[in-house]
Formats: structure tokens, C-alpha cells, sequence
């Protein structure tokens, strides 16, 4: 009959010790992973701290623009003069800019509502500055835009003419001008 010895792999070194190195080993790498924790709990406050300030960054420049939108008309611009000044933009403000042209293929938006839909965490995510780059650089009808979304609405259900222009203008609705929410309406034919 074998009897077990004391000595483990045959090389002297017993079982207790190499359990006990184990023991050890493991007990050192919970210490690491319990101490690099806290590390990333405050690297995620950081983030939310972060994102909370590019939030409140975002709509003061919302809030801004939003008054100087309707202090000017919009500016339409040249087929070169956008082809020339997307040659000018960062990868981001390029990428952005093509994202902004695939929203616009599929419903109507405003200049706020479009800039906001690529910067929000829930659309693409890009920088503010680098989505109001972008969608300034596209040769945009927003008048063209307030009425597809006009249309859209009136698709879902019905809307009187006032309800409409406040639905189209509203900062929680779709952000046009009170002048671009009347021409989409008018044009929609919610204003006869």
C-alpha cells in the first residue's frame, strides 16, 4: 500500500506551504481589486460630473441660439461654399455632419432639435460644438424642414393651427423658430 507523504510534487516543498502561497496569493489580489474600486467608482463620478456639465453647457448654448434664431433669418449657403467648408472639419464635425444628413432623409428637424439629436447621449453622443459646426455647415431649407415635421404631426393626429405652431416652436417639441412653425403649419395646411 502507498502512503501519502508529507512532501508535495517530490521536490520538498509540503502541501500546507503551498497552500499556504495560494492563500496567500489570493488574499494579495482581493486586496488589489478591493482597493482599485474606490478608483473607479470616482472615475464615474468624474464622468457624471462631466456629462452633467456638457449637459448644462448644452443648453445654455440652446438657449442662446435659440434667441439669436430668431433675431436673424436663416442663411442659406452654396453648394461650394458647404463642400468647401466640410473640407475644413474635423473627423468628428465631418462624421457628425453626415449623420445629421441621414436624421434629415428620415423626419424634419429644426437647427436646435438636429443639434441636439447628435449631441445627446441618447443620439450620437458628439461634442456640441462639433454638431453646430456640422449642421452649419449643410445647405439646410429649415422652413423646408418645419414642414415635413408639420406634416409628420398631422400624420399622427390632429392639430389645430395655433396647436401646431406651439407644438413645432416649443423647446420640448421641435425647437423651430415661431416664423418657421408658421410656414411649416400654413404649408402643412393646418392654416387654411
Amino acid at each position: 500500500m502507498v502512503r501519502p507523504t508529507k512532501t508535495f510534487l517530490g521536490v520538498g516543498t509540503t502541501r500546507s506551504k503551498v497552500i499556504k502561497v495560494y492563500g496567500l496569493s489570493f488574499f494579495v489580489l482581493f486586496i488589489a481589486f478591493i482597493v482599485s474600486i474606490p478608483d473607479a467608482s470616482s472615475g464615474a463620478i468624474k464622468n457624471t460630473k462631466k456629462s452633467a456639465e456638457i449637459s448644462t453647457e448644452a443648453k445654455a448654448e440652446n438657449i442662446a441660439d435659440i434667441f439669436n434664431a430668431n433675431e436673424k433669418p436663416p442663411v442659406q449657403k452654396s453648394e461650394e461654399e458647404s463642400t468647401s467648408a466640410e473640407t475644413r472639419m474635423t473627423g468628428p464635425q465631418n462624421n457628425a455632419a453626415r449623420s445629421a444628413r441621414q436624421y434629415l432623409s428620415m423626419q424634419g428637424f429644426s437647427r436646435e432639435g438636429l443639434i441636439r439629436q447628435l449631441s445627446s447621449e441618447a443620439g450620437d453622443g458628439y461634442k456640441v460644438s462639433d454638431a453646430t459646426v456640422a449642421v452649419d455647415s449643410l445647405n439646410i431649407d429649415w422652413n423646408r424642414e418645419a414642414m415635413r415635421s408639420a406634416k409628420q404631426y398631422l400624420d399622427m393626429q390632429g392639430f389645430s393651427c395655433k396647436g401646431l405652431i406651439r407644438q413645432l416652436s416649443s423647446g420640448a417639441g421641435e425647437n423651430f423658430t415661431v416664423s418657421q412653425a408658421m410656414y411649416g403649419a400654413r404649408e402643412a395646411g393646418a392654416c387654411q
